[in-house]
């Protein structure tokens, strides 16, 4: 199943390809320094396996068509380079460190050792290319189980729900392509003498049968095709009871044979909650049912990342510190995957957008750290200035209104001789949601030369409370080269010597 059908093949490649990509860590059990270094230690001796991690999540995802996977660990020495390949290690410290994870392939199975309360002992190989019968125990393995269900070490496969459909279309698969062939070639009848035929036949006339049974049943339209039998009439023209013809076919067949198939394949991809596969194919389903098909497979998937991350955090991880000398459970570190499913950025956008605007959460340094992790976007850097607008930049950059023309004397204005302010951050003021878009209109005005900077910084001091400090310092350098528009309505209009 899971090497020749191609559905089947589909839904665990598209396993392989998430789990491999989701990324993983090695978290302190606490914030002391020993905590972080038993913490670093870990991911050391991951880094200095010769698997490398996904490689290792792949053969561990064998145990999803099996129900189970096993892992002899294998440790060694960290004591630096080596020509060994089995003492090679990328550090010199003297410690135990793991040197792989070899997988035991579940064909090698020979049989599992129980002691008298039913727990498992450990597995009997039986290995190429000895094929001699060793001991592995669990003491020194890996156990990875899609269920523990009666404390079954082989698990359950996820593939035993499919098998039954699985086998009927398989079934019509392999009938279907044997009556395309029949249609494309005929069915062939092969008439033989009546003496041939009879209980008194000889063993001859028996063998001539068979080997004409035998013929048309492998009759073939391909580059070999071609018979040879005896004519239907002899010599004097009389028939000799041989002939060969192909009943061709009726029409097309009354059932769809299409659409069984099609049932079939949609009832294996749900036996494992991967329909999603199949959306397309038919030119039909939507963006929402494929959206909430997907979750719910990544949802199934994060279950399995977290039985590995268990059985890694419960058999591995406490051995290999037991090992160094390190006996307190308490500060042994924990393996912990990430989200499988990518995050919509868009959706968290409009999200907090909506609850911005209700006054349901205020913008805060917590919440961009959070926004920034969710997108994988950047940390914010702390050294990095803001990039604000040029104070000697001319007033057409920043207005929409006339120059004044040079009949009318521009308006002095006294220098401002205090340095311009840096804009402070709209979260510094405590503001619902609505205040902070209409505050943000305001700048938004001053900014596009349609509102002067002091009617601006009047309105905020009034509407919004606060003192006309901060009002400038909320406005920063947006606005301070304002030039008013020049009324002409009132100028008698110029007379025209030709008139």
């Amino acid at each position: 199943m899971k090497d020749n059908d191609p559905i089947i093949g589909a839904i665990l490649y598209a396993i392989k390809t998430l789990v491999r990509q989701t990324k993983s860590s090695i978290q302190p059990s606490g914030d002391t320094e020993e905590h972080v270094f038993l913490s670093n230690f870990v991911e050391q001796c991951i880094e200095d396996t010769d698997l490398t991690w996904p490689d290792f999540l792949a053969e561990v995802l064998s145990m999803l068509p099996y129900g189970w996977s096993y892992f002899e660990i294998l440790y060694k020495m960290r004591g630096g380079y080596s020509e060994d390949r089995n003492k090679n290690s990328k550090h010199k410290d003297g410690k135990i460190g793991w040197r792989k994870f070899a997988v035991r392939s579940q064909d090698t199975l020979f049989k599992w050792e129980f002691d008298e309360e039913g727990q498992c002992l450990g597995l009997w190989q039986m290995a190429p290319p000895t094929y001699q019968i060793v001991f592995i125990p669990i003491e020194k393995s890996l156990l990875f189980r899609t269920e523990t269900h009666k404390n079954n070490p082989e698990g359950r496969s996820i593939l035993r729900n499919a098998f039954r459909s699985w086998f009927f279309m398989k079934r019509i698969q392999e009938i279907e392509a044997i009556g395309i062939e029949r249609d494309l070639a005929g069915l062939p009848i092969m008439q033989v003498p009546t003496e041939l035929l009879s209980s008194n036949a000889s063993s001859a006339q028996k063998a001539v049968v068979d080997d004409f049974r035998d013929m048309i049943q492998k009759i073939r339209r391909d580059e070999y095709e071609g018979i040879v039998i005896p004519s239907d009439m002899d010599m004097d023209g009389n028939p000799t009871g041989f002939k060969l013809s192909l009943l061709s076919s009726g029409g097309r067949r009354p059932i769809d044979v299409n659409e069984i198939v099609k049932r079939y394949e949609s009832r294996v991809a749900l036996s494992v909650l991967g329909e999603f596969v199949l959306l397309g194919m038919d030119a039909t389903g939507s963006y929402a049912l494929s959206s909430n098909k997907t979750a719910l497979f990544a949802q199934a998937l994060g279950t399995y990342l977290q039985t590995i991350a268990a059985t890694f955090n419960e058999q591995a991880i406490p051995r290999l510190m037991r090992l160094n000398g390190w006996t307190d459970a308490s500060l042994y570190p924990k393996l912990k995957f990430a989200d499988i499913e990518t995050p919509d950025v868009t959706e968290l956008a409009s999200s907090l957008t909506s609850l911005i605007g209700a006054g349901v959460i205020t913008p805060d340094e917590e919440l961009e750290k959070y926004a920034r992790e969710f997108a994988n976007l950047p940390a914010v850097d702390s050294t990095s200035a803001r990039i604000e607008p040029e104070e000697d930049a001319s007033p057409e950059e920043f207005s929409i209104y006339e120059k004044p023309s040079q009949e009318t004397e521009p308006q002095e204005t006294e220098p401002q001789e205090t340095e311009p302010q840096e804009a402070l951050p709209v979260s510094a003021v405590t503001l619902n949601g609505a205040q902070v878009s209409s505050l943000l209109s305001i700048i938004e005005q001053v900014s596009l030369g349609a509102l002067p900077r002091e009617t601006a910084l009047q309105i905020i001091v009034t509407s919004f409370n606060v003192e006309e400090a901060k009002a400038d310092k909320l406005l920063g350098t947006v606005g301070r080269g304002f030039v008013p528009r020049v009324n002409k309505l009132n100028e008698e209009p110029e007379q025209n010597e030709d008139a």
